[in-house]
């Protein structure tokens, strides 16, 4: 490990570099996300400023935060973990695991495609989000994407999860609001 003249190891300086790369003014530190149920959209946030919307589907069974309901958690969330990172599109996952490629054929199964985003409620009425097992995802029903299609979870097209997938990080707030 090399010695910088003040003193400071590399490893030093790439800590000092990354905490001025990411101060709170940063672009990382105002990134958010808005899951608008009554509209079906999710809009990419910085700070104010709306950067990209994406239309979602949200459950078919409604609101709430109860186990066992198949229905989409409302309040104050963030990204806990991001699942399927070096996969193809169209992966299916079973368990957060890649069991192989989706071949397109039509199903009423409700597979979880391509990239997961695992929430973790941040409120106490949405406390119970990660054991849930609700993720922002992609989906095998693209079709019925605009529409409350869903079992609890916020799907979105393959395209779309890839692209969102890569522009935010763990910890990034999101928002559901009715």
């Amino acid at each position: 490990m090399s010695q910088k003249q003040n003193g400071s190891s590399d490893a030093e300086n790439n800590k000092i570099q990354m905490a001025k790369s990411e101060s709170p003014d940063s672009p990382r530190h105002s990134r958010h996300l808005l899951v608008d149920v009554s509209t079906q959209t999710l809009r990419l946030m910085e700070g104010d400023e709306t950067k990209e919307t994406f239309p979602i589907s949200t459950s078919q069974f409604g609101l709430g935060s109860e186990p066992g309901s198949f229905r989409t958690p409302l309040g104050r969330f963030e990204i806990a973990e991001k699942i399927g990172a070096n996969e193809p599109i169209r992966t299916i996952f079973k368990a957060r695991e890649p069991l192989g490629l989706f071949s397109g054929s039509e199903s009423e199964e409700d597979l979880i495609l391509t990239r997961i985003l695992w929430l973790n409620g941040l409120d106490p009425e949405n406390a119970n989000t990660h054991e849930r097992y609700i993720y922002i995802h992609g989906t095998n029903q693209e079709d019925r994407i605009g529409t409350p299609a869903s079992h609890g979870c916020i799907r979105m097209r393959n395209q779309d999860i890839c692209r969102l997938f890569e522009l935010v990080f763990s910890g990034t707030p999101v928002e559901i609001q009715s």
